[in-house]
């Protein structure tokens, strides 16, 4: 008993901050007494020797040591004050210029935590996980293991999935799970489909049952879907009861879920209703009841819409949150506005990556074994399509060695081609993405950029081909460019068109491959309309 007494002492922060003391360690000082709340600091102080005291105020941050002087006495301070105190030690400051990425991966070069904990103390979740993506992937590791649980768990939801699978998975299940314990259902069901499937389980199964209940039902819906999307922190009320009753059943929550603009309205059994706005419930006299008020017409998303429809519908209707029914008409869930978020910036990223063939789980700090296996597929795949546009040259090779200009004109008519195509497929892509382009339009969008593509072949046909005449001095290979450009043009648009709404149909991502297949028809298209003229016409 005296022992665990003594052993239990030692680790009381005045025993630890007085050891640091002794053995004079300014660096474990400033920890102790910045884990500590101020005013268990304040504490502290006042109960130490008057020369002791001023130590430890010397050796904190101007941060700690404003939280801290808000708990003493006022009469304590002219003491502590009483002679300069000394600026910053160096390794608590920024220097003038760098970045904090800089100043972060500079304290990790110097092994540093607590400068590093410095940099990160009190920024945004989203702020920290730039920096840790930011971070080659051998220094993140002793990033994340200087955050406190509850930062990480909120630093967990800003990260990209490969990067977050990466951290989660080399940290051991008891830090997990005090991390995750704070997270939000449905941002714990995206983690959980990120991680292995051993990861995942284990996981699951250490979370407390009815969380765990919750999440497996969000898990049995597909991830793209609504019921994949929504979370189940809703406040469901019934129509019958008044709107007093209301507020006092609002007051028993310590705080309401994040973006709870409207309460949902259901019956005895669950089905639902409609929504209670709140900005309603508050400027509504509380005897009327919930039927009174509430709005019967607000459409709920089925649980298995697809996400792209939802963020279009929040898009629309600049929604902050939406009910999520069952087939039944049972309420399931709600889906909310940073989600959608989420949701418009992957869409968002896919397209980018996909347009130059690589996937949203592309890592730029990844190895680099990774990374070249990745880009390996969609290389080769440009290699077989550039052979194809080299082997229509092949067919040509007499022509070309008789006709010397024609090789140096030739790549004009594949460029032009290709800048117009790839305008066309970029805004077809764009349009679907946004729903503008569907089966009652494609025909007006075709015969459109068809025009497009005669008007702008015309124009640049004239242009290049008047300049090859002066050039060479040779009308009839200026005629000859003018027309396979004015021939590309107009096959590049119809394929900008073709091309996606085919992808689309075969189910093959445009973004991801349309560039690719573009590309290949322009050249192909290009090089065989000018050199086949220059062999009909010249020859």
């Amino acid at each position: 008993m005296t022992n665990g007494r003594k052993d239990r002492s030692a680790r009381t922060p005045i025993a630890q901050l007085r050891r640091a003391l002794d053995r004079g360690k300014p660096k474990r000082l400033r920890h102790i007494l910045r884990e500590t709340h101020p005013a268990k600091a304040a504490a502290i102080l006042e109960s130490l020797p008057v020369d002791q005291r001023r130590a430890v105020w010397r050796a904190v941050d101007s941060r700690t040591r404003t939280g801290i002087g808000a708990y003493l006495p006022s009469n304590l301070l002219p003491e502590l004050d009483d002679k300069p105190l000394p600026t910053l030690p160096e390794e608590d400051t920024k220097p003038e210029g760098m970045t904090e990425l800089e100043s972060l991966r500079e304290a990790l070069e110097q092994d540093r935590p607590e400068r590093i904990r410095d940099l990160l103390q009190g920024a945004h979740a989203g702020k920290i996980a730039a920096l840790l993506e930011a971070l080659p992937s051998s220094e993140r590791g002793a990033v994340w293991a200087l955050l406190g649980k509850e930062t990480a768990g909120k630093v967990l939801v800003h990260l990209h999935e490969t990067v977050r699978r990466g951290l989660v998975e080399r940290t051991p299940m008891p830090d997990l799970i005090a991390t995750v314990s704070g997270m939000e259902l449905d941002d714990l069901v995206d983690l959980i489909q990120d991680l292995s499937a051993s990861t995942g389980r284990a996981l699951l199964q250490a979370l407390d049952e009815e969380k765990a209940r919750n999440i497996r039902l969000m898990l049995s819906y597909p991830e793209d879907s609504a019921g994949g999307l929504m979370n189940t922190d809703f406040i469901s009320v019934r129509a019958d009861v008044t709107l007093n009753a209301v507020l006092r059943y609002l007051r028993l929550f310590e705080e309401l879920p994040d973006h709870t603009d409207k309460l949902m309205v259901v019956d005895l059994d669950g089905h639902y209703r409609g929504v209670l706005r709140i900005k309603r419930l508050l400027t509504t006299q509380p005897g009327k009841r919930v039927e009174s008020i509430m709005e019967t017409d607000f459409e709920p998303v089925p649980v298995d819409l697809p996400v792209h429809d939802i963020a279009m519908r929040f898009e629309d209707e600049d929604l902050i949150s939406v009910p999520v029914t069952g087939e039944d008409g049972m309420l399931r869930g709600r889906i909310t506005i940073d989600d959608v978020v989420d949701v418009i910036r992957d869409e968002a990223d896919r397209t980018i990556m996909g347009a130059a063939g690589l996937g949203t789980e592309e890592d730029m700090f990844a190895p680099v074994l990774t990374n070249a296996r990745r880009r390996a597929l969609w290389l080769g795949i440009n290699l077989v399509t550039a052979f194809l546009a080299a082997w229509v040259i092949g067919l040509f090779e007499g022509t070309l060695q008789k006709i010397v200009a024609l090789a140096v004109l030739m790549p004009i008519v594949a460029s032009m081609g290709g800048i117009a195509g790839s305008q066309t497929l970029t805004l077809m892509i764009r349009g679907m993405a946004l729903g503008n382009i569907q089966k009652g339009n494609t025909a007006l969008v075709l015969f459109k950029e068809i025009g497009i593509g005669i008007l702008n072949g015309l124009l640049w046909a004239l242009v290049v081909g008047a300049l090859a005449w002066v050039w060479f001095g040779n009308a009839e290979i200026g005629g000859i460019i003018a027309i396979a450009i004015l021939l590309n043009l107009i096959c590049a648009s119809l394929a900008g068109v073709t091309i996606p709404l085919s992808l689309r149909w075969m189910g093959i991502d445009p973004a991801l491959a349309g560039s690719v297949v573009l590309t290949t028809v322009t050249d192909v298209v290009g090089f065989l309309a000018f050199l086949g003229l220059a062999t009909l016409l010249l020859l």
